[in-house]
């Protein structure tokens, strides 16, 4: 078993990664890491990674589960202790702190994995399948949903750093760099700003690949009904349509609308990458989130709260 720390004890922490912790058959739970709350029954919990280090129990692996402001220098810490990390997405606050990551973890020898788990989605695979071959003309993403029911009381997210509605929006992101046999150039955009906020709470956006493959991307956290998280691929072959971010897939000769296995099989790659002693890192949904910061119009919109 891999004696692995869980480190900040969140939203997602809790509601995923202990979970699937508690019912692997590769990971045990051997302590958790947060400065504010309690831990879990029966498991040691420090304050700090530090503190764990020295006075904890064996660790072979964390996962790094706080705001991505903070995440570089725990993951330094932990590769220092020659331990394997997994990052949470957004994997850090930039593309270089995960390169610096990587070429880290390479001289210890250790596992870095940036854990981007909508690629692990039911209807991944069979889509990029389906895809493989066919002529692309046009891609559409919306990803609508309330970020009151969804990132409830986080302030973090607001901060610089924490990305805005770009933390669920680079799900999306990651499916298309993942399932586009192209890199993305962004074109134009603008990107929506609360007065009383640092980070985004909406954005329209245009991307382009090969061939001036039109790339159109719709976020907002102000949905108030059911969230929207949709990629639709039209090809020469008809549409391929991901929903609910990527657990169901729909074509003109596949449908597929599975379980939830996002966090299990992501955790299964997590195993499988520290048995073989490799890396599986990927800064490039986080470069063009970057992008688009950096080159998007930025409007003003009204205060949230």
């Amino acid at each position: 078993m891999i004696r692995i720390a869980i480190v900040g004890l969140g939203q997602i922490a809790r509601g995923q990664h202990l979970p699937v912790i508690a019912a692997s058959r590769d990971f045990e739970l051997a302590a958790t890491v947060s400065s504010e709350g309690s831990g879990v029954a029966g498991v040691p919990h420090f304050s700090d990674l530090e503190t764990m280090f020295r006075q904890g129990p064996p660790i072979d692996a964390v996962a790094l589960c706080t705001p991505p402001q903070v995440r570089h220098a725990l993951a330094v810490a932990a590769l220092n202790h020659g331990v394997h990390v997994l990052l949470e997405k957004p994997p850090a606050a930039d593309a270089a702190d995960v390169e610096d990551l990587a070429e880290r973890a390479a001289r210890v020898g250790a596992t870095l994995f940036t854990a981007w788990h909508s690629r692990f989605a039911a209807g991944i695979p069979a889509a990029r399948t389906w895809l493989s071959g066919r002529t692309l003309r046009r891609v559409s993403v919306t990803w609508h949903e309330d970020v009151r029911a969804w990132h409830p009381g986080q302030e973090w997210i607001w901060e610089p750093g924490g990305l805005g509605v770009f933390d669920p929006g680079i799900n999306a992101l990651s499916i298309l760099t993942d399932l586009l046999p192209c890199r993305l150039a962004f074109v134009s955009g603008v990107i929506k700003v609360p007065a009383n906020r640092a980070s985004p709470i909406a954005a329209e956006l245009r991307f382009r690949g090969d061939s001036e493959l039109p790339v159109d991307v719709s976020l907002d956290w102000r949905n108030t009904g059911e969230p929207c998280w949709t990629i639709d691929i039209e090809t020469d072959g008809g549409n391929c349509v991901l929903s609910h971010g990527g657990a169901e897939l729909t074509t003109p000769s596949v449908s597929i609308h599975d379980e939830d296995r996002e966090y299990p099989s992501l955790y299964d790659h997590f195993a499988s990458l520290i048995r073989r002693r490799t890396s599986d890192v990927d800064a490039y949904p986080l470069e063009l989130v970057s992008e688009v910061m950096r080159a998007a119009k930025r409007t003003i919109s009204e205060p949230f709260r």
